[in-house]
């Protein structure tokens, strides 16, 4: 929920309107891990819940908190905040939980609280600059400009459940 909203709900928000199939737009759930900005396609996102602590497994990498039972579904919870190496996440009742569809399945993405749901044309949609190598973020597609000065890093989905880190994640993509 957004206040007092449901997250089907955004046909009516504030600042939203109909958008025609047509426009070279794309609408995005934006939350925020710390201080950063992040985003995910409206389209991949099944729901957002509130956290109440999930059910951890042995031997999971560092970044999957645990596991939860979504209807009959076990889902796993994905640390946002660990997976992009900025240590484990405390949460409080303020954390929620993103459902996101990646591939077939299903993944839970434990962040600090959703921010908006927001268009962006996709002119405004810039690449991550290669850096230190093209490896260096591999959880981001890009980088959402023209959002109040600020740069929100659009994640990779298929990237987030599916790459292994070898080194340090630099953060700064979305600073």
């Amino acid at each position: 929920m957004i206040g007092k909203r449901r997250i089907t709900d955004y046909d009516e928000l504030p600042g939203t309107t109909s958008i025609p199939e047509d426009a070279d737009v794309q609408q995005f759930v934006s939350f925020m891990v710390g201080e950063q900005h992040y985003c995910v396609d409206i389209m991949a996102v099944r729901e957002i819940k509130a956290w109440t602590g999930t059910t951890s497994l042995p031997n999971s990498p560092a970044h999957i908190r645990g596991v939860i039972n979504l209807r009959g579904t076990i889902v796993p919870v994905i640390d946002l905040r660990m997976r992009f190496g900025k240590g484990l996440t405390e949460p409080t009742p303020a954390h929620v939980v993103v459902i996101v569809a990646i591939g077939e399945s299903q993944s839970g993405l434990l962040v600090d609280g959703v921010s908006d749901i927001v268009t962006v044309p996709r002119k405004d949609i810039a690449a991550i600059p290669d850096l230190e190598g093209e490896d260096r973020n591999p959880f981001f597609q890009g980088l959402v400009t023209g959002q109040n000065n600020n740069l929100m890093a659009v994640i990779a989905l298929d990237q987030l459940a599916s790459q292994r880190v070898t080194g340090p994640v630099s953060s700064s993509a979305a600073a």
